[in-house]
């Protein structure tokens, strides 16, 4: 770990209270001259640290500045492994090609900003500077290509219920990947996985994970404007960020193990947004008028069509009839 990165964990570890370069310096093994180089650094990067003579340093408690040290301590799981960096292309980008080169479960890369961030049907998520967290989850799952759409509905139950703890509002699931806060939505999952021919299973799978935590209306483009919004109302503090984060990362963790098992069906369920609305299936043959009538056992979207005909959905797209949908 490089020094700048050990003083900052220092300083998360010890929020709100003042510490000595001399302690971090005895502390981390390094000089007092490298602990302050570390710190100024911090500064340059947007890191609100107060400085007071004979009493040493401390990270201010309105950081709104994620960290990897900050999401680490309240990691539960001891597999989990938490590298941030500012700004990436894609997190999911980046993790896949880790996994193809070999990197080991359950490592965990977290951004504030992606300039490529990736959605479904290749669509791009907007992934601005300080308006979310935006993470991807390296998994090596013994799973069957049948079973891999547990690994997203699985997510889906992680930040809901992780948004709900940490807020006290409720959210809903919209079939299959989105979650949505007063008829908005505010977070969006991408699983995106590599199969090994010979033994019929994943090779690996990469869960993307991106949290609008604050994200002003006037600054989304038009395209999006009526459809997503915004964990909260003002811009929090990094505390709040890192627990959503740490939480969801810990409710997936909780069932990963046994996602066979469909331990998160009810949790699932009953958040279901779709039900018994009007919605739009969008297949490659045309786009079908269908009512939405619930989630079965298996994750499927049961609807009935106008002509009465009933479908349960698999995979697909659908879009409510309403603004904000």
């Amino acid at each position: 770990m490089k020094t700048v990165d050990s003083v900052l964990e220092f300083l998360e570890e010890n929020k709100g209270r003042f510490v000595s370069g001399g302690e971090m310096a005895s502390k981390l093994g390094v000089s007092r001259n490298a602990v302050w180089k570390s710190i100024k650094h911090l500064e340059s990067k947007g890191y609100p640290i107060d400085a007071v003579t004979n009493k040493g340093y401390r990270l201010n408690e309105n950081n709104t500045m994620l960290s990897a040290a900050g999401i680490r301590k309240y990691i539960k799981s001891d597999k989990i492994r938490v590298e941030f960096r500012d700004c990436v292309t894609s997190t999911n980008t980046l993790v896949k090609e880790m996994a193809e080169n070999g990197k080991e479960e359950g490592y965990v890369l977290v951004a504030s900003e992606q300039t490529g961030g990736k959605g479904r049907l290749g669509r791009r998520f907007e992934s601005p500077a300080g308006c979310g967290a935006y993470f991807s989850i390296l998994l090596r799952p013994q799973l069957s290509p049948s079973d891999s759409l547990l690994i997203t509905t699985c997510a889906a139950v992680a930040v809901a219920k992780s948004i709900e703890k940490n807020t006290g509002r409720m959210t809903s699931i919209k079939w299959v990947n989105d979650i949505y806060m007063r008829d908005r939505k505010v977070a969006g999952i991408l699983t995106q996985a590599a199969f090994d021919t010979e033994c019929g299973k994943l090779s690996f799978a990469v869960l993307g994970i991106g949290i609008n935590m604050y994200y002003p209306t006037e600054e989304m483009p038009d395209e999006i404007k009526d459809i997503a919004g915004s964990v909260f109302n003002e811009k929090p503090d990094s505390e709040t960020v890192s627990r959503i984060v740490a939480d969801t990362i810990n409710f997936f963790m909780e069932d990963y193990n046994s996602l066979t098992g469909k331990h998160f069906l009810f949790d699932y369920k009953s958040r279901s947004y779709l039900d018994g609305k009007n919605i739009n299936v969008i297949k490659q043959t045309g786009v079908f008028s269908a009512q939405a009538l619930g989630i079965d056992d298996d994750f499927r979207l049961h609807v009935r069509y106008e002509d009465s005909t009933e479908e349960f959905l698999s995979t697909g797209e659908v879009s409510t009839k309403v603004a904000g949908g």
